[in-house]
């Protein structure tokens, strides 16, 4: 939320819609100043520039606009509300609802300091979000290609073969099958998409590798990327969903805005736990849990408490809560600087390698990759020690402790 040290005499609801704005104004005592009209985009362009004064409070809902709408009002006027729309239903829930009546509703609500507001993103993290959301995208229509592909193999008994099925190399299996012309055609159009994607996704993941070492990125992906499952691609979504971690004071906040907190009821004698809320950031909660798959697999404490979780629940729900606790320390070493507890600095050393070799030559020019890892320990303060790396089948010989300058982030 915007704000000024100017007094808000005139609480401005918006009810923003494809072609057009529904206007309506109160007062501080909740008096109609402006009866809801609506207005096409053209027309709501001269109205504002004539009627937005400096005293007005405006607010409006999370929308597709609402980013574009909050930068062109916000110096103009006392303060921009961005309304959480899921609890702004919470609060005005009614029998009768009209774009008049939502209007009034929420210039009310923010005249009696009740609207519950969102944190407005700055430009830097909404472009990040827009590169990780597109990247999210190609993934889900390659996801969805190799499904399609898998339930043909499975309605024809098929076997899979060793290694990736649907690589470019072992695509043979494909001519020993009987598949109907629209069977074959669909085969075809899939591995064609699956090939046509594998590009686009490097053009999308490699200059992401390149953002993580710029500023305001690179002093916060070093103490994500030393997190069991996390690499660099997931470090950027996190960041790109979380943005500021700073507006988590605490980790169940943290929690909670990725909806891995679990429902609970509890009033008066009746106390009832359920499953996930599931209300916040679905691509922060994705992410967790394909990171605690393979947290579990490759990292010896967090397999340990996957496995004495199994004993009791499912694999699924195992698993989410193996997120939820993950997150909880993905808070602390992000929110407070430090290193992880349960993290070993041979094996940090080495996905900092891969994350020096991901992002290749042009990524820090300054640097070698040895450099780099070095650098990225001592953002961590691990590793001092460690003068040998194992990484492939190479031995790398690390620089000493406190010999790499650190350059200045871009």
């Amino acid at each position: 939320m915007s704000t000024s040290t100017v007094q808000a005499t005139r609480f401005v609801g918006l009810d923003v819609h494809k072609r057009s704005v529904m206007v309506g104004a109160v007062d501080a005592q909740q008096q109609i100043l402006l009866r809801p009209f609506r207005l096409s985009w053209a027309q709501f362009e001269t109205w504002q520039a004539k009627h937005l004064q400096a005293t007005d409070a405006v607010v409006l809902e999370a929308t597709t606009h609402a980013w574009h709408l909050y930068d062109q009002w916000a110096p103009r006027v006392a303060s921009v509300t961005v309304a959480n729309p899921l609890l702004i239903k919470w609060i005005s829930s009614a029998s009768i609802k009209t774009d008049g009546h939502d209007t009034l509703k929420l210039a009310r609500l923010l005249a009696a300091g009740l609207i519950p507001g969102v944190w407005v993103p700055p430009e830097p993290v909404r472009q990040l979000r827009a590169w990780v959301s597109h990247r999210r995208r190609l993934i889900r229509q390659r996801t969805q290609a190799r499904h399609r592909l898998h339930r043909l193999l499975h309605r024809h008994n098929s076997a899979p073969a060793e290694g990736d099925l649907l690589a470019a190399a072992q695509r043979e299996w494909g001519r020993g099958l009987a598949l109907e012309p629209m069977e074959q055609l669909l085969v075809r159009q899939d591995l064609e998409l699956l090939d046509g994607l594998v590009p686009r996704i490097d053009a999308v993941e490699h200059p992401l590798c390149l953002e993580s070492v710029k500023a305001p990125w690179a002093d916060q992906v070093p103490y994500l990327v030393q997190n069991a499952g996390i690499g660099v691609l997931t470090a950027m979504v996190l960041i790109a969903a979380v943005g500021d971690i700073a507006r988590f004071p605490h980790a169940p906040q943290l929690v909670g805005y990725a909806g891995l907190g679990a429902r609970v009821h509890d009033s008066a004698d009746t106390h009832r736990g359920g499953g996930l809320t599931k209300q916040g950031r679905r691509d922060l909660r994705a992410a967790m849990v394909e990171a605690a798959w393979v947290a579990v697999i490759h990292h010896a404490y967090w397999k340990a408490r996957f496995e004495h979780l199994c004993r009791h629940l499912t694999r699924e729900k195992a698993i989410v809560a193996i997120a939820r606790q993950m997150l909880v320390v993905v808070w602390h070493v992000w929110h407070n600087r430090e290193s992880d507890q349960h993290g070993e600095a041979t094996a940090t050393a080495r996905k900092m390698m891969t994350w020096a070799e991901q992002g290749g030559k042009a990524m820090h020019p300054d640097l070698t990759a040895t450099q780099f890892v070095r650098l990225q320990l001592e953002r961590l303060g691990i590793g001092q020690d460690l003068t040998t790396l194992h990484y492939g089948s190479h031995d790398y010989p690390l620089p000493p402790a406190g010999s790499v300058n650190v350059p200045d982030a871009r």
